[in-house]
């Protein structure tokens, strides 16, 4: 089923509400909605979980308010959502974008419900580099980006699909993934954008103790596997899961691996 949460006075967030079982919390990447982890849906619910897919405001089926792209803010959409649906004991998956706002989720409410983290291809702790920080895009390299969407969104997003993934996919799958990215709002693309390009979680990471795997393609060209590896080093109770066939788009270019590694780090009593 489908839900519409109200997140603050008059912005309604979408989430897509299947199965029964231990929720499964997932937060879709940049420019994308939960119509991304389509793949996973009846797979968890066909093994006893419950799949819980929010569309972040400016994105998919949700409202579109101007403001509200920070991560700051999106974690609280997501609280919301939790509260609202009276989630316990539930796993929280963010994929992409989804990864830092799953951590700012864990450093502004705490772990206090959550069972599990699950990080795929995430752009975190930075996905730009600092003077300190030498791993990823440049700044201005995300300037860049935020310039064609403006000039062009569609024109962009067919050239973002071609690097999402690494493993050769259908004309008509990649004409799919480009509509997913046009639901979204061109403003709310571009805000989250700057939010990716300015935004640092380095100091809250050895603060997570839930048991947290760390899904990465070796071959990510949007969030650099070494991303991966930063997490692994920076988060106490953490395992990488390399996905050496994948780019960034991890559960479409090795889905059947994706979807075992999942259901293995569900039904586990913890990683180390």
């Amino acid at each position: 089923m489908g839900h519409y949460i109200e997140v603050e006075d008059g912005v309604n967030v979408y989430v897509e509400d299947v199965g029964s079982g231990q929720p499964v919390v997932f937060i879709h990447g940049w420019p994308l909605n939960s119509k991304a982890f389509e793949a996973q849906v009846s797979e968890l619910a066909s093994q006893n979980f419950r799949f819980i897919g929010i569309d972040l405001r400016g994105y998919g089926k949700s409202d579109k308010p101007w403001s509200g792209y920070d991560y700051d803010t999106q974690a609280s959409d997501v609280k919301a959502v939790v509260d609202h649906l009276k989630l316990d004991n539930f796993v929280l998956a963010g994929f992409s974008m989804g990864g830092p706002i799953a951590i700012r989720y864990l450093s502004k409410f705490g772990e206090q419900g959550v069972d599990k983290l699950l990080l795929l291809s995430a752009a975190a702790p930075l996905f730009t580099q600092r003077e300190d920080f030498k791993i990823n895009l440049k700044p201005e390299e995300v300037d860049d980006i935020i310039q064609q969407i403006k000039e062009d969104r569609p024109a962009f997003l067919s050239e973002f699909a071609d690097m999402f993934f690494e493993q050769k996919h259908s004309p008509e799958f990649l004409h799919w993934f480009q509509t997913v990215g046009l639901e979204a709002g061109a403003h709310s693309t571009i805000n989250s954008a700057i939010a990716l390009r300015d935004e640092d979680l380095r100091g809250e990471l050895a603060g997570i103790t839930l048991p947290t795997a760390i899904f990465h393609g070796k071959k990510d060209e949007i969030c650099a596997y070494e991303l991966g590896e930063e997490l692994e080093k920076q988060i106490p109770n953490s395992v990488l899961v390399p996905f050496k066939d994948s780019g960034h788009g991890i559960n479409a270019d090795e889905p059947e691996r994706f979807n075992n590694e999942l259901l293995s780090f569900l039904r586990s009593s913890g990683v180390k």
